[in-house]
């Protein structure tokens, strides 16, 4: 019988093409946003084992070699496949990222400049380069009284460009956002709208925990819908 609690792919380099795109062809920035991307839905992938009592290397088959019956071994399965494909995107962004920081000081090494150089870590580019904004992919529909979503400060019309790791390039038709959910129950997702006002349009970050107890339907009492 096929060992059910192995992972569906190899922990190798995979031949399939990076979920991240080619990383060597990105800016600083992006590289940055991406990487908190990946760590968000590896957070949230994690959550999501956990909620099943298990980890990557935790048996699905019972001693006899038949599937368990108490966890659901295809979404576990599914769970871990993804994991390994963005733990291998991880590694590839971080060596990108390590790449433009080492050609970053050599470029300052090669000038006449005598300026200190920046403390070690991310940040050390990010005052000469503009911060990116995701395009809208969800429009908040409704929102429960006294759900979640209304504690967050979510509003009916509100745009959605983020939603934790989510974002317009991977939401696939909201299944990512649900995923967060689903992994995060209890946490902060901090989630990053666009409110039309009198004033003109603003932009917002709230935090939004989902959770069950609150006295309504679903974890986070509002309803959206992708643009």
């Amino acid at each position: 019988m096929e060992n059910l609690h192995a992972p569906t792919i190899p922990s190798g380099p995979s031949s399939r093409p990076s979920a991240n795109g080619n990383a060597a062809h990105l800016s600083f920035a992006e590289l940055s946003l991406k990487k908190d991307n990946v760590e968000a839905e590896l957070k949230a992938l994690g959550g999501v084992l956990n909620s099943h009592g298990v980890n990557m290397e935790t048996p699905l088959t019972t001693s006899d070699g038949f599937p368990r019956a108490d966890i659901d071994v295809a979404q576990i399965r599914t769970t871990r496949s993804k994991i390994i494909h963005l733990r291998n995107d991880y590694k590839d962004l971080m060596n990108a990222i390590e790449k433009q920081l080492h050609e970053h000081f050599a470029s300052l090494h090669d000038t006449d400049d005598v300026a200190p150089a920046p403390s070690a870590g991310a940040g050390m580019m990010g005052d000469s380069i503009p911060q990116m904004r995701d395009e809208a992919f969800a429009k908040v529909n409704t929102v429960a009284a006294s759900s979640p979503a209304d504690d967050a400060g979510l509003k009916p019309g509100d745009e959605i460009r983020n939603f934790g790791y989510v974002n317009k390039a991977n939401h696939d038709g909201l299944k990512k956002v649900a995923e967060c959910v689903q992994g995060n129950l209890g946490q902060i997702i901090l989630v990053k709208i666009s409110r039309r006002t009198d004033a003109g349009r603003q932009e917002l970050q709230l935090n939004l925990t989902p959770r069950q107890d609150w006295g309504g339907r679903g974890t986070l009492g509002c309803h959206i819908l992708p643009l």
